[in-house]
């Protein structure tokens, strides 16, 4: 088994992304697998510098300890040509010249993630003398897949998503390309991460299909919640920001977040111990489904 887990360095690791880093991990390695580790700093715009050392100083410091090289996804755009180009031969793309605002005029209704692409460009741009994305046809079809902690989900990528971007008009790759192509070259068979990507999911799963592989399993983790309900985030407070002075104590809630059982009084042991207690103990089973305000703030 090879999970793996990916994070962008928008800004420092906080209680949410250690969430996500815990449950990948123990996922794999308490059933003797692999975890790789991903930088996703595909969108160089909300790149924070220094964001991504820091981030790794610290997964080494808590004990993390991940299998082979660190993949960059910005060393990587030769090969996401490459997977562009594989899946343009085989006819799934289209360039497409319509602005987000042309878009949200003319679509016939909104997603979850935005307005739903019409269509408009499929037999060609409409400007095609302009800057172009690179979309993929979807069928009007369900994509099924059960998630090993949400259960059954389905989408009609048609229908409720449209066409997507796999190359955007600024020269910049989709992360929707990226995760999938990055997860085939590494073999990945389990995807461990937050429920903030679920509605991802039945794209990339299409996605798999069309370069003719099968699609990991996927867990998707319940999402740490501020006081507002929304998405845990830096902004919730230093509490929430993982240093090497809290990170005992943050992966000791971060356990009990995702329904194990820590000994009390781990709480204020090493980080090490922390990981080891999990790795001997973790139940997948045991992770709720739904989202959870965090009360340690």
């Amino acid at each position: 088994m090879i999970g793996r887990f990916a994070p962008s360095p928008t800004g420092p690791l906080h209680f949410g992304s250690l969430v996500a880093a815990l449950g990948s991990y123990l996922a794999v390695r308490s059933v003797g697998g692999k975890w790789l580790l991903r930088v996703e700093d595909l969108d160089p715009p909300r790149v924070v510098p220094g964001a991504a050392d820091e981030i790794l100083n610290l997964l080494d410091y808590l004990g993390f300890a991940w299998d082979g090289d660190i993949v960059w996804q910005s060393q990587r755009y030769d090969y996401y040509h490459e997977m562009l180009s594989e899946l343009d031969r085989s006819g799934w793309l289209f360039r497409c010249s319509c602005s987000r605002r042309e878009i949200l005029a003319s679509a016939p209704h909104s997603g979850e993630e935005g307005p739903v692409y019409p269509g408009t460009c499929r037999r060609g741009p409409v400007k095609p003398e302009g800057q172009t994305a690179i979309r993929i046809r979807v069928p009007d079809e369900i994509v099924a897949f059960c998630d090993g902690i949400q259960g059954g989900q389905k989408q009609n990528l048609e229908r409720e998503v449209g066409d997507f971007v796999l190359y955007r008009a600024d020269g910049q790759f989709a992360y929707q390309l990226a995760v999938v192509a990055d997860d085939i070259a590494a073999g990945v068979t389990q995807v461990v991460r937050g429920a903030d990507l679920l509605f991802s999911t039945p794209r990339q799963i299409f996605l798999y299909r069309c370069f003719g592989r099968v699609s990991p399993d996927y867990y998707h983790l319940p999402l740490a919640l501020g006081a507002s309900r929304e998405k845990l985030s830096k902004r919730d407070g230093p509490k929430v920001v993982v240093t090497k002075n809290n990170g005992g104590a943050l992966m000791w809630e971060a356990l009990k977040y995702l329904g194990q059982d820590p000994p009390l009084a781990l709480r204020g042991a090493p980080p090490g111990d922390i990981l080891g207690w999990g790795l001997r103990y973790f139940c997948l089973a045991n992770i709720p489904a739904d989202n959870m305000i965090v009360d340690f703030c």
